[in-house]
């Protein structure tokens, strides 16, 4: 039997932990790919009626916010972060690695 890609793809987001990894990998990548990578988690974790109803902010707004060309405040990204029930965390950087 062959599993839809997309099907998969929510399934592992649906763990934290995973989530966790892929918007690290995500973020290094740079803020265009990370927006998109919470969007996804986002689906996976509820999808974007529920995120609406947990921050406050419309599906629409979310949707615009979450795209590749989005350009959130820190605020509506910390409030998204939240509610997926993740949290920031910053680390030394590591020698030889440049700043995206």
């Amino acid at each position: 039997m062959t599993r839809n890609y997309e099907d998969f793809i929510v399934e592992q987001l649906a763990d934290p932990e995973e989530a966790v990894e892929y918007l690290s990998s995500c973020l290094e990548e740079g803020p265009e790919v990370f927006l998109v990578a919470l969007r996804d988690v986002a689906k996976a974790r509820g999808g974007m009626t529920q995120l609406a109803a947990e921050t406050d902010l419309t599906r629409e707004a979310l949707y615009r916010m979450l795209s590749g060309e989005g350009n959130p405040t820190f605020s509506s990204i910390s409030a998204i972060i939240d509610a997926l029930g993740l949290q920031l965390q910053l680390s030394p950087k590591i020698e030889g690695t440049e700043a995206a």
